[in-house]
């Protein structure tokens, strides 16, 4: 459908929001709503109401009696020759919007203007209206008017969006409703034509807080209607999935024997429970496709290993990709150690490898010589030939592209998937990002560790942290000192590292061992400073965040964490779990500059809390499912109305209703009709490919 108003300008802006068809903008919700119904003339105002009013520009200017704060008056007037004054703090910019007689309605708070007597408004809500365009002044005041998010400046105002969807709404054919009738009827949903018009045009007298907490009838039915496809489409990914012939491994006495050798540690009953989980899986003739996540320092690691052992006992070779090299790094030492001692061989392979190295790594892989591959995106090359590869292991696999982990898949004949993940992630954001997945948890931590105290500092009292920190040492303890992010880079970040680490090592702590461990380190390098720090022998280690995950000092009790304002909850949670590892008492203390609100936020919820799942969900709270999964690549849907946070409730009762029409259909043409809807629009609408 051609939309008037739309050329190729706004059509590029449109499209960067995945907006590409006329029935995609219709389904552009507005994120708030305003009751312009009270259209005033500047003379009938009243202090304290809240009011739209029609004006034209008199003139604007900066404030000449609060110069110093930056603000910015622009004069109105009426065609009755009466006057309004619209302020702006640091509203310079707006000098370049208003123009004198330019006709504007102005939306805010009506209040007296201690200097001039007359009425003002601080900050209003306001749409200029071309000259061509007075006939539509009744759509965007005199009603309660959807306020969408513009885009280019001009190119795309929410005047603009506002017009454009009106006339999609005047000119297009009603959609016919595709949700099924029965489930309509059930839950008393409205049509969905009338509910995309309410959407963006409430009737009068619409209940504006209903509205702008979208629980509006119309709201409800859409939010339904998004989470419902959703799942149904995730609800079939997992039956087709169980549908294919997999490796059915044979779990024999010999495998259980081997496993005990390798283990260094009596594993905790929720190691057993998720072992016994996999196993069965791994046992059954089809293809694994399991969640494994858990707190940090609860053990996952050590339950992969367990899992390659089936694998790689069955004559079967496993491969273990993790997102950065450092994480591979950890990896390949954590489990080199492991099966060091049941005679199992691990090769690691990066992007870093040399040239040399890769072709050597390559040829034992390709000759079935090492059973157990640990590496990064590298694995993923065209020339990386696996001899039997049964297992694959994916780390914090949302930081992985859908068709980067097909890929792995594919260098094997139907292997198990185990998909690991250090970060909890909460039951709404698993339920969209993991519907077609089975899933463990880790909920228990070894015996014997005692909650982590975590305090606040100020930079002003930095002298009183490393008095504890020394205090700890005589005790006989160690201690971790972590360096902030620095604008994303590494070489920064490792800069300050080195910084900080000469200015304890010869000023603070000269006679105690400081040690110093980074990302630009060699391999070898690394190994031989984490050697030293686990035997004691440095008992300050100065660190990157290298050391977030999968590092293991029982000794260490103190985490300090410089500039934490820096770092993101989920972060500051998995540096903390690097103490609290064995019989002693552990901190974990946080020194900070200014602190903005989130920040002050995020503070409070690691001093409160030392419950990984909590600290998720309000780490989701604070930035949403975007950015808590750091890439538009993760699998997570791109959700238009909907909102897993705000709507969780609603996603419950659309997951029960997708699954169960799923599983048990109504009759095989109405299932045909649900396939043939998710054939057409599942991967335009949710940003998911359709593999699993």
């Amino acid at each position: 459908m051609y939309v008037k108003g739309v050329g190729p300008a706004r059509a590029q802006v449109f499209e960067s929001k995945g907006l590409r068809t006329a029935e995609d903008i219709l389904g552009y919700a507005p994120f708030r709503y305003e009751d312009r119904s009270n259209v005033k003339t500047i003379k009938s105002l009243a202090p304290g109401e809240m009011a739209t009013v029609l004006a034209r520009v008199h003139s604007a200017r900066p404030s000449k009696i609060a110069q110093r704060m930056a603000l910015f008056e622009v004069f109105f007037t009426d065609s009755a020759g009466y006057k309004l004054t619209g302020k702006w703090f640091h509203g310079g910019y707006l000098a370049n919007v208003f123009v004198p007689g330019m006709q504007v309605a102005l939306f805010g708070k009506v209040e007296v203007d201690n200097y001039s007597g007359g009425v003002q408004m601080m900050h209003p809500e306001y749409e200029v209206i071309p000259e061509d365009e007075e006939q539509e002044t009744a759509l965007h005041t005199g009603r309660i008017v959807p306020v969408y998010e513009g885009g280019s400046g001009r190119v795309v105002t929410p005047r603009i969006v506002r017009s454009i969807i009106n006339r999609v709404l005047a000119e297009m054919a009603p959609i016919d409703d595709s949700l099924p009738a029965a489930i309509r009827e059930r839950l008393k949903l409205t049509d969905y034509w009338r509910s995309i018009q309410a959407l963006h045009f409430p009737e009068p007298g619409t209940d504006l807080r209903t509205l702008n907490a979208f629980r509006s009838p119309a709201h409800w039915r859409l939010i339904f209607e998004e989470f419902f496809w959703l799942e149904c489409g995730l609800a079939l990914k997992r039956i087709e999935a169980r549908k294919e012939r997999g490796i059915q491994f044979e779990l024999t006495d010999n495998v259980r024997e081997k496993i005990k050798a390798m283990l260094p540690f009596k594993p905790t009953s929720a190691q057993k429970r998720v072992l016994a989980e996999i196993a069965k899986d791994m046992a059954s003739p089809y293809p694994m496709h399991r969640l494994l996540q858990g707190d940090v320092g609860s053990g996952k690691t050590l339950v992969a290993a367990e899992a390659a052992i089936i694998a790689m006992e069955n004559g079967y070779q496993a491969a273990l990709l993790a997102p950065t090299e450092i994480l591979a790094q950890q990896h390949y030492f954590t489990i080199r150690r492991l099966f060091e001692k049941i005679g199992y061989l691990t090769v690691m392979l990066t992007g870093s490898s040399t040239a040399r190295e890769k072709q050597h790594a390559k040829k034992l892989i390709a000759g079935g010589m090492v059973p157990m591959i640990v590496g990064t995106h590298a694995l993923l090359e065209e020339d990386v030939e696996f001899a039997k590869l049964g297992l694959v292991i994916i780390d914090e696999q949302h930081r992985f592209g859908v068709m980067q982990r097909l890929r792995l898949r594919e260098k094997g004949a139907m292997p198990d998937v185990l998909v690991m993940t250090a970060t909890p992630i909460p039951r709404t954001l698993a339920l969209t990002a993991y519907g077609d997945l089975d899933t463990s948890i880790i909920d228990e931590l070894p015996p014997g560790r005692k909650p982590i105290k975590t305090n606040n500092i100020m930079e002003q009292a930095a002298d009183s942290v490393w008095e504890f920190v020394r205090a700890q040492i005589t005790e006989g303890r160690q201690a971790y000192v972590v360096c902030p992010v620095i604008e994303e880079s590494e070489t920064q970040t490792m800069k300050a590292a080195e910084k900080e680490y000469e200015h304890l090592r010869a000023q603070v702590f000269p006679n105690l061992s400081v040690g110093l461990l980074h990302g630009r380190l060699k391999p070898d390098e690394k190994e031989a400073v984490m050697a030293r720090f686990q035997s004691g022998e440095i008992q300050i280690l100065v660190s990157t965040t290298v050391i977030e995950v999968g590092v293991d000092v029982a000794n260490a009790t103190v985490m300090v964490i410089q500039q934490a304002e820096r770092f993101g909850l989920a972060q500051l949670h998995q540096l903390r779990g690097r103490v609290g590892r064995g019989a002693h008492e552990s901190y974990c203390v946080l020194v900070t500059g200014k602190l903005s609100d989130q920040g002050r936020e995020r503070i409070r919820t690691m001093t409160e809390s030392n419950d990984g799942f909590y600290i998720a969900e309000m780490d989701l709270k604070l930035r949403g499912p975007g950015e808590f999964f750091g890439t538009k690549q993760s699998g997570m849907p791109a959700l238009r109305i909907a909102n897993i946070i705000r709507d969780r409730e609603i996603l419950e009762v659309a997951r029960s209703e997708a699954w169960s029409f799923v599983e048990n259909p109504p009759s095989e043409a109405e299932l045909n009709s649900i396939l043939n809807y998710l054939a057409e629009h599942w991967q335009r609408r949710y940003g998911l490919v359709q593999v699993a």
